[in-house]
């Protein structure tokens, strides 16, 4: 295995790139890990051309659905055999615990064996038209996907959209993140180990601006796949539109648990240490609101600023056992974006009962709940992207209701509760995609996951997905 990390990969070769390098860093020390080579647009028109070969040959597409899987699930098989490797890697350049770290290599490898499996089910239907015709389906692939990656989770973002779309014999181009794009060089070498042919994955680095503007707006490709801001994705979906190509979009969120007087608050306590102080609260489906019911409102913001008090925070290269640990925000810069929220939301009369406070050396921010938060603040509108939680009072379910759904957003949501039939009713209610009850983060790669609103378009995940990456031929035939 030859490893090439800090340089691009276009049509099986290893390449430096035509916009220089960046020096990618260690977010929790500042120090140098690795330069990587930057793609300018003449990098991307060679990736395109390198994914159109591919596709014209059908090398991929041509093939029987269950080889392509079979390719598929291999990427995943080389992902967990190369999994210390790349998950110190990936705390390294991102600042996440190891052990988050090893969990991500983990997620993603489950994502090929997921899609791999399902490459032979993506079956056309027959059209009774009577007599005189036979009438069918077929689903072919889109071509080329062009995927722009986010920095909270490189692997798994990138695994997300390339198995679906290599299991349903696409050509892809992974425009991998600024801030750590060492690891999605794993992908190309995944790639080779499974056996696919050259210009099947490519991967590209280079700035937002540059090489992903030049990627989303280029007519020659077919489908456009991003994770991140509304900002972002509202200029990458109007570049897409003007040559005719759909886009998913994955963008922000602001989403919500609602906490009724029945609730099991242990439980809780629990789901927020994952919901919001997992890779420190850098998730777009975090629990950034708890809107608790009057009578329970005390002891929740009591538990959990008690919970938010015992996590650590430390060089995730040095956290290697799951527990009550967090590292460092993926730079100083998201770190300081992340503290300036909170101290506008302390001036609007918000309470910090716990953390708010960031580290002189490093991109760390202690955990930090805030309570008397009303649904008004800007931080109870707007995405923080860190381990920041706001706890919102509410004296019934209309109420709690009306804050979870009074923001731009509708990614996920979530009911704490004891009564089966009060929650269905409000997860009916609630304007998301993805409804948690009693578990943050229920589901998993089997489930469809996408959002209402500002939170964007199209469905990752499940058997969902799938049909992001396909398109539906008819034929009929006279007899």
């Amino acid at each position: 295995m030859t490893i090439s990390i800090g340089k691009n990969y276009i049509g099986g070769q290893w390449v430096v790139g035509g916009a220089g390098e960046l020096a990618v860093t260690d977010p929790a020390t500042g120090a140098l890990i690795q330069h990587q080579a930057l793609a300018d647009a003449a990098d991307v028109d060679a990736a395109v051309g390198a994914a159109r070969a591919l596709v014209n040959s059908r090398a991929l597409s041509g093939l029987r659905p269950v080889e392509r899987g079979r390719m598929v699930r291999r990427m995943g098989e080389f992902l967990l055999l190369h999994c210390d490797e790349i998950a110190r890697l990936l705390s390294r350049e991102s600042g996440k615990p190891l052990w988050e770290a090893v969990i991500e290599v983990e997620g993603s490898a489950r994502y090929f064996e997921y899609y791999g499996n399902q490459a032979e089910t993506v079956e056309g239907r027959s059209i009774p038209l009577g007599d005189d015709y036979f009438d069918f389906t077929v689903h072919e692939p889109m071509g080329i996907s062009a995927q722009v990656i986010p920095w909270n989770y490189p692997l798994e973002m990138t695994a997300r959209s390339l198995s679906a779309a290599l299991a349903t014999g696409n050509a892809c181009i992974i425009k991998s993140p600024e801030l750590d794009p060492l690891s999605c060089a794993y992908y190309a070498l995944a790639a080779e180990y499974a056996g696919l042919p050259a210009g099947a994955v490519n991967v590209l680095c280079g700035h937002g601006h540059h090489a992903g503007a030049a990627l989303v707006a280029h007519p020659g490709i077919n489908q456009v796949v991003f994770t991140g801001s509304v900002q972002t994705g509202i200029a990458i979906g109007q570049a897409a539109a003007a040559n005719v190509v759909p886009c998913v979009l994955e963008l922000g969120g602001k989403s919500a648990a609602i906490v009724r007087t029945d609730a099991d608050l242990d439980n809780l306590i629990g789901n927020i240490r994952w919901g919001i102080f997992f890779n420190a609260g850098q998730v777009c489906s975090a629990m950034s609101r708890v809107i608790a019911h009057a009578d329970v409102y005390d002891r929740v913001v009591e538990a959990a600023a008690g919970l938010a008090s015992q996590i650590s925070t430390g060089p995730g290269i040095e956290r290697e056992q799951m527990g009550l640990n967090m590292g460092a925000l993926v730079s100083l810069g998201q770190r300081d974006r992340a503290q300036g929220m909170v101290t506008e939301a302390a001036r609007q009369g918000a309470r910090v009962v716990a953390g708010g406070v960031a580290s002189e050396q490093g991109a760390f921010l202690t955990p930090t709940v805030l309570a008397g938060v009303e649904p008004s603040m800007n931080i109870a509108q707007d995405e923080v992207f860190g381990p920041v939680l706001s706890v919102i009072k509410a004296h019934d379910d209309v109420q709690a209701l009306a804050i979870a759904n009074g923001t731009d957003y509708g990614l996920v949501a979530g009911v704490f509760s004891r009564d089966i039939s009060a929650s269905m009713g409000l997860a009916r209610d609630l304007r998301a995609g993805q409804v948690f009850i009693n578990e943050w983060f229920a589901g998993g790669v089997e489930t469809p996951f996408g959002g209402y609103g500002k939170s964007g378009y199209g469905r990752e995940k499940g058997r969902e997905a799938l049909w992001n990456y396909v398109q539906t031929k008819n034929i009929a035939v006279r007899i």
